[in-house]
């Protein structure tokens, strides 16, 4: 019975803490912070672009990416 209602609280705080952890209130002057490109989840498009390319004409492999090309770099 006691063990029963440790875990049971226990589940309880976890629940309400993932729950919780996405309503935080952001202030308008933090806007700013946040909107800045390096605070992107890919804040450098065109070289991520282009590393994907050379490792897929590397690797002679489609690599899961929307390119497909051989190992020669020709497609």
């Amino acid at each position: 019975m006691r063990r029963s209602l440790f875990v049971y609280r226990i589940f309880i705080c976890l629940g309400s803490l993932l729950i919780n952890q996405g309503c935080e209130t952001v202030s308008a002057w933090e806007r700013g912070n946040l909107a800045k490109e390096e605070m992107g989840i890919n804040p450098t498009p065109n070289q991520n672009a282009f590393r994907d390319h050379i490792f897929t004409s590397k690797e002679a492999s489609h690599g899961g990416h929307s390119g497909a090309g051989g190992g020669c770099g020709c497609n």
